[in-house]
């Protein structure tokens, strides 16, 4: 049986490249910044990172042939500005970043690209619409925070750096969390006008205004077996999507 083409780009040699054929190419984007007082700035790029690694297992282990592109460590943080560990980048220079991973996909003969994102202030939406004028690459965005009812693993699920994201972190990286009793609370104090109240209408949060922590969620109930159980789940959903998505040719796609 010939051995299958390496899965993540940033380990593989060329001569392992060379010949190698890929229907889908899959992209980690994060974000650099605070989580709370107990996570690390880089909680969204290791989340992101391992979610990818372990989901295109589990889709070449269904018998996709996918890449795993290098993690994007920096995200739209704008409402962050100013706070310690923050690093924005803006939604153009993001356009400008995926444009040339596209161009380079096209070169390269793969023809898919899933954006997986792991950072709440990430839209791709805009981003994919535009950068489709130019380029014939198929393009969807993977929101993995999404893709499962994160209440059926967590009494208090939180926004950022809550129970969910502190189990996570137990898990996948448990050296970098600090102890909870250093957590700050995750209180969040909320736009009061109606409509933002409501979702119709809507502003990036000002987190210095929002939280005194940079969490959203308590993060106490966050256990690393919580984490275990979250990740694996996560991983076979999303596997199992780039799975088909892979499989899938893009003139198939609708039913």
């Amino acid at each position: 049986m010939p051995e299958p083409p390496p899965r993540i780009l940033a380990e593989a040699p060329l001569g392992k490249l060379r010949g190698a054929s890929y229907a889908l190419a899959v992209l980690p984007w994060g974000a650099t910044e605070a989580h709370n007082l107990h996570l690390p700035c880089g909680t969204d790029i290791i989340e992101t990172e391992a979610i990818a690694g372990a989901s295109a297992r589990v889709a070449a282990e269904a018998g996709a042939h996918l890449l795993v592109l290098p993690v994007v460590p920096f995200g739209v943080n704008t409402g962050q500005m100013g706070i310690p560990g923050t690093i924005n980048m803006r939604p153009s220079t993001q356009l400008a970043l995926l444009e040339d991973v596209l161009e380079s996909l096209e070169h390269l003969g793969i023809p898919k690209l899933a954006i997986l994102n792991g950072h709440g202030g990430n839209d791709f939406k805009p981003l994919i619409r535009e950068a489709s004028l130019d380029h014939s690459t198929f393009v969807c965005q993977v929101d993995w925070w999404r893709a499962l009812d994160m209440h059926h693993f967590f009494d208090e699920p939180g926004d950022h750096a809550g129970e969910m994201e502190t189990s996570l972190m137990l898990y996948l990286a448990p050296d970098l969390v600090r102890p909870l009793s250093e957590a700050g609370s995750g209180a969040e104090r909320r736009l009061k006008l109606r409509g933002f109240q409501e979702g119709w209408a809507w502003t990036p949060r000002d987190w210095r205004k929002a939280t005194d922590d940079t969490g959203t969620g308590d993060p106490r109930g966050g256990t690393r077996e919580s984490g275990e159980r979250l990740f694996a789940e996560l991983t076979a959903v999303i596997g199992s999507f780039l799975a088909e998505l892979a499989a899938t040719p893009v003139d198939q796609l609708y039913a």
